[in-house]
């Protein structure tokens, strides 16, 4: 059966779904107004204006806190047991990780490129996975929205949102502190309080640290891998001088600094033996979750990430006024070991800091009218300073000597020396570094505005139109004092004359002695040459169809456009376009074996066309969107073991299928079912690169993206002594057999089957307590994979975390 075929049949299963609720609801007709009464509404601010959930004809998944809370979520990481058409993948460092909803996605390991999808914490918007790390706040909710957004949510949104909403604070005392422990020596401690002051004035503080040891452990003597160590505090105010004017400042500060992540030898390559001669230590292929690591030291993973942010909301007579001003820092820095050996082969330093500042205005219709509108304006400012430095160790040239031994040519390098005059030892010494420093500043701007028209009471038009500018001033250097790499061996002498290719018995060698050449120097910008700007500009829209069947059914269609800007390549492997290589040769500027690949990828634009509907009955809803989705120039980052080669996809695609349910049995029972079925593919990707060099992967399916993503849950409430209310609490999450990462072999796949659960027990005096598992039954499967530096034909993976648990004990009042 091919992919289209399972969507549909799929599809036919949910509806069937559906067509059961329905029958269920039309024989229970005289309840409705009853079911209205009743049945909790759910808000929604898709549309940057309360709707209700069922009124929004948005594809939009609203995970509530009462959710959060029982399937102890403890970060954003963690979100995407609950929803499906989310995937949150962690890598290297606690700074890095990639969202993707509907398996678009991207924005990982590389500062230059910004996510495309968009996070939004109150309104503000976070550009990079470094600032949206940490303990989830006092929440509201948080909404997923699947699709292009960039009419509402301006910058960066190709490929959907990911908006959080916390409570604001109260005029009523009210408080809670909860404290934790689980295995791996976790401990948990957080609360909130919060109270008015006078009639006018409301203030909140909240904070908490959470603390726990690796969970992966060194075999050569070091700290354990994988720990948490992480704190925040947040505060804010609420001052309403009049019932028409409302200000809400809110201020925070986080910190991470953790020894992350686990990295295991998926495939272990022809050089493990070299590895080996020299006493150094590997995992065995056949142990990916023996959650053991064999660096030569301790990673390093710091993040500070902290801003301010006031919210002014006026309302007049018929519309309404919003402003919502920003500023953040977010400072990190890292160093790891990145040969993952117990030898000194290679070490990675690294530092990012970014300033940003946001400012969003709107005006919005206010009361019942045929035709309700809105107009904004958005502003962003961002200036980003980052770079790293590659540090050859100890064993580096050792470990180079070994392999031309094996490779029949045993103290190739030291004759290479002899020839230009070198001192022994001069090619990959210790002292050796390539330090590359970047830094990027960014002004944007976005001008939209939004139309409801409502034909009648039931069917109702919505149009939103979007302008959005871009732009971006980089500035590249670096210092790469690799002797050995900046050798041009074949042909022009570049050191005392001398070309190796002209030597007859060292010609031969040259392709051998060329492969060790991993990091030529890289040319800095700007430069007489290139240019070192972009200018973006776009106009998005979107048509939303909505019609109200009855009070219990609404179908939508929808046709949108979206937009994200040219980004940079920010990485060790940032090169001029190939179209720029005869000019270089021209000015005389090419460094020493120039490599030619590409600065920046230029925009990708989206566009989405959906039909849906959305059901609420007396003992609980269904939701279901159809869509076809595409997105031209998606920016592909794929790391090639010395860096990232940025690249535009021509077109990539996905047709599929979501759908997200719940039943309520009875008061005691509760079942949630969600799914997402997805038909991805490449259209056009010519050039991307593969495992030997560029490839064609027009009309594959993309590494990563999961066919079919399921997630499933039930809860029982129930009563014991003295009153207390208690529940019981499991969910499933499932993502079918996929290629693991792009640029890495067919044999590298994973699948997810992973069960969470929890129950807990209020008491009326306040108190309550938890007991908590996450991967109950230690699925395991890789997170992503990679080719190494300098490890020919070896390939590492990120192993998912095992099961953790743990209990909780709480006093709200």
């Amino acid at each position: 059966m091919n992919n289209k075929s399972q969507i549909f049949k799929y599809s036919i299963l949910s509806l069937a779904v559906f067509g059961v609720l329905t029958s269920t609801v039309n024989a229970a007709e005289e309840e409705a107004v009853k079911q209205d009464e009743d049945m909790e509404r759910i808000m929604v601010t898709a549309s940057k204006r309360p709707k209700g959930l069922q009124e929004s004809p948005v594809a939009v998944t609203v995970v509530s806190s009462k959710a959060i809370e029982q399937a102890k979520v403890m970060d954003i990481d963690d979100l995407q047991t609950l929803v499906p058409t989310l995937r949150v993948t962690p890598l290297q460092r606690s700074t890095n990780t990639n969202f993707a909803i509907r398996g678009f996605g991207n924005g990982t390991n590389n500062t230059g490129i910004e996510p495309s999808v968009g996070v939004f914490i109150d309104g503000v918007y976070r550009s990079r996975a470094a600032a949206q790390i940490g303990d989830l706040p006092r929440l509201q909710q948080i909404e997923v929205l699947s699709g292009p957004q960039s009419t509402l949510f301006g910058k960066n949104a190709s490929a959907g949102v990911i908006s959080v909403t916390t409570r604001e604070p109260s005029y009523y005392e009210h408080g809670k502190i909860e404290a934790g422990i689980g295995n791996y020596n976790q401990q948990v401690m957080k609360g909130y309080y919060t109270n008015g002051i006078n009639d006018n004035w409301a203030f909140s503080v909240s904070g908490g640290f959470n603390t726990r040891d690796g969970y992966t452990e060194s075999v050569s003597g070091l700290e354990d891998v994988n720990d948490k160590d992480r704190w925040n505090v947040r505060g804010q105010a609420l001052f309403e001088p009049t019932e028409d004017v409302k200000f809400r400042l809110i201020a925070d500060y986080s910190e991470i600094e953790e020894a992350c992540c686990t990295v295991e030898n998926s495939i272990n390559g022809p050089t493990t033996a070299a590895v080996r001669a020299l006493g150094g230590m590997d995992l065995d292929e056949t142990s990916s979750f023996a959650y053991q690591s064999t660096l030569n030291s301790d990673p390093i993973n710091k993040v500070k990430d902290g801003g301010v942010s006031l919210q002014l909301d006026v309302d007049f007579d018929g519309y309404s006024f919003t402003s919502i001003s920003a500023i953040r820092n977010n400072e990190s820095d890292f160093m790891n070991d990145v040969d993952y050996t117990t030898l000194d082969i290679l070490t990675e330093g690294g530092y990012t800091d970014i300033d940003t500042i946001t400012q969003e205005f709107r005006l919005t219709s206010t009361g019942e009218q045929k035709l309700e509108w809105m107009f904004g304006a958005y502003l962003f400012h961002e200036e980003v300073t980052t770079g790293d430095t590659l540090y050859y160790g100890n064993d580096i040239r050792n470990y180079f000597d070994v392999l031309m031994a094996a490779g029949g040519a045993p103290g190739l390098l030291g004759g290479v020396e002899g020839v230009y005059g070198l001192d022994p030892g001069t090619f990959f010494s210790n002292t050796s570094a390539v330090s590359s420093d970047f830094e990027q500043e960014n002004d944007a701007y976005s001008l939209f505005a939004s139309f409801d028209y409502h034909i009648n009471d039931q069917f109702t038009a919505i149009f939103g139109v979007s302008y959005t500018n871009d732009q971006k001033e980089v500035t590249i250097a670096q210092n790469n004092t690799d002797v050995f790499s900046s050798l041009d061996l074949a042909t022009e002498p570049t050191l005392f004359g001398v070309p190796i290719g002209s030597i007859p018995t060292l010609a031969p060698a040259v392709p051998t002695l060329q492969s060790l050449q991993f990091l030529p120097p890289m040319l800095g910008l700007p430069n007489g040459v290139e240019n070192n700007k972009t200018d973006d500009s776009k106009t998005t829209w979107s048509l939303r169809l909505s019609y109200e069947i009855n009070d219990n059914i609404n179908v939508f269609a929808t046709a949108a456009t979206g937009f994200k800007a040219s980004s940079w390549n920010l990485s060790r492997y940032s090169s001029p376009f190939a179209a720029d290589q005869a000019a270089l040769t021209t000015a005389g500027i090419e460094e020493p074996n120039q490599v030619y690949g590409g600065r920046y990828a230029s925009p990708e634009e989206a566009m989405v066309y959906e039909i849906g509907i959305k059901t609420q009955f007396e003992n609980g809803s269904f939701n279901a969107t159809l869509f076809d989705q595409t997105i031209e120039g998606f920016q592909s980052s794929i790391f090639i073991g010395t860096g990232y080669v940025l690249a535009n996809a021509g077109k990539q695609s996905t047709q599929g299928f979501e759908f997200d349910s719940n039943y309520n049995l009875s008061d005691d029972w509760s079942f949630t079912l969600a799914g997402t079925f997805l038909d991805p593919v490449y259209d056009s990707f010519e050039g991307a690169s593969g495992l030997e060099g560029p490839v064609d992967l027009s009309g594959e399916q993309p590494a990563g993206i999961h066919e079919v993503s399921i997630s499933a849950g039930v809860v029982y409430n129930f009563e014991v002594f003295n009153g207390a209310d208690g529940y019981l609490r499991a969910d499933y999450l499932y993502e079918s057999d996929v290629k693991v990462a792009e640029n890495t072999p067919e044999s590298l796949t994973r699948e997810v089957n992973t069960v969470n659960a929890s129950t807990g027990l209020a008491f009326d005096n306040g108190v309550s307590v938890q007991l908590w598992v996450r991967n109950l039954t230690n699925d395991e499967y890789l997170l992503s994979a990679f080719p190494p530096p300098i490890q020919a034909g070896s390939f590492n993976g990120y192993p998912n975390q095992p099961r953790t648990f743990g209990a909780n004990i709480a006093y709200q009042f």
